[in-house]
């Protein structure tokens, strides 16, 4: 239980934030849906009854429903109280009566079994405490034949969205490297962990696939700036132990790494995930 209070702590101050900028944080990490979709539901979306782990602000969720239609039935889950509040005022702005929001860990879904054609997570299983059981858990869900399908980000080095922060951030405040099993955005970066926890917790049919995309937005240099330290509890954390001159230092930094990926007003970042997909026997 402690790892789970931790989990709504770290993510709790963050939830006003990522809903903030929701409209960008959708159009950046548009692929990244697309990419689920496809291997754990084959691209076949309408009339499905689709669970989204770790849901955070809505997505993919609120994406799912649209596709869906009224035949569909989509079902969202985090355990961070706050961004399932702002997920439910988002569907009922959306005006969309197929998709229901609920707190809850990936380990302790509220769910019968067999319940689900397909069961999806988007960058939440690295902060899952034990991806083990909420795999399981997530099986467990699923109606036999049914999809499962996870998305996790590839190496740090590979995805500048991520490392054009930390690179200047660690000259100022250094961060030890995490340790084995930290709950980390790259925790299942190396190819083929994720997919063996697949095959462990019993999904059939293990795939894994590197996806290639752009994380793109429209957003000035300054104004990405300002959405990536608010999305980002670590790195507002770390800014607040800086001196005003260092804090300055720091931005003016990452203002110009940033425009290296800019050309007609748009930002474009080079960016790898994983997907790894299976389904239950």
């Amino acid at each position: 239980m402690k790892e789970n209070e931790k989990i709504i702590d770290r993510w709790i101050e963050s939830a006003t934030y990522w809903e903030k900028h929701r409209d960008t944080i959708d159009a950046m990490f548009a692929p990244v849906t697309q990419a689920l979709i496809q291997d754990g539901a084959a691209g076949q979306v309408a009339g499905k009854t689709i669970l989204d782990v770790a849901t955070g602000q809505g997505e993919p969720a609120l994406t799912l429903a649209r596709l869906a239609g009224p035949t569909g039935s989509i079902f969202g889950v985090d355990p961070v109280p706050a961004m399932v509040e702002a997920a439910r005022r988002e569907a009922t702005r959306r005006q969309l009566t197929n998709v229901q929001f609920q707190v809850a860990f990936a380990d302790s879904l509220p769910f019968p079994a067999n319940t689900c054609d397909v069961v999806l997570s988007r960058f939440g299983v690295m902060f899952f405490p034990s991806p083990l059981e909420g795999i399981r858990e997530m099986l467990r869900v699923l109606k036999p034949g049914g999809g499962i399908a996870a998305a996790v980000w590839g190496f740090a080095d590979r995805n500048p969205f991520h490392y054009i922060f930390s690179r200047v951030m660690d000259r100022y405040v250094p961060s030890p490297p995490p340790e084995p099993g930290a709950l980390d955005a790259f925790r299942f970066a190396v190819p083929g962990e994720l997919l063996n926890v697949f095959q462990m917790a019993g999904a059939v049919e293990t795939s894994e696939r590197l996806v290639q995309f752009q994380i793109q937005t429209s957003l000035s240099p300054e104004d990405f700036w300002t959405m990536r330290c608010d999305i980002s509890e670590k790195f507002r954390s770390k800014l607040a132990g800086l001196t005003a001159d260092q804090a300055a230092e720091v931005q003016q930094e990452v203002l110009t790494a940033t425009r290296t990926h800019s050309a007609n007003d748009l930002i474009s970042f080079p960016a790898e995930i994983h997907v790894v997909s299976g389904r239950k026997l």
